[in-house]
């Protein structure tokens, strides 16, 4: 199966220490078929500093969460 990559932005999703994190507008290779997204390493390293750098969040919004029954 040939993979077709597209270059896109993505909204990247981090649950750490019980908190739950969203970055918007992240750059991706995103395949066409499967969904699957792929970050170039130095995207990682910025979302990493974004994490710890503990700044004012662009906007903060409220989310339900439930467990599965």
């Amino acid at each position: 199966m040939k993979e077709t990559l597209i270059e896109t932005k993505v909204t990247y999703t981090l649950e750490l220490a019980g908190k739950l994190y969203l970055i918007e507008h992240v750059p991706a290779r995103v395949c066409k078929e499967t969904g699957e997204q792929y970050f170039a390493p130095e995207t990682v390293e910025r979302i990493q500093a974004i994490i710890k750098s503990r700044r004012k969040p662009d906007r903060v919004i409220e989310t339900p969460v439930y467990d599965y029954p």
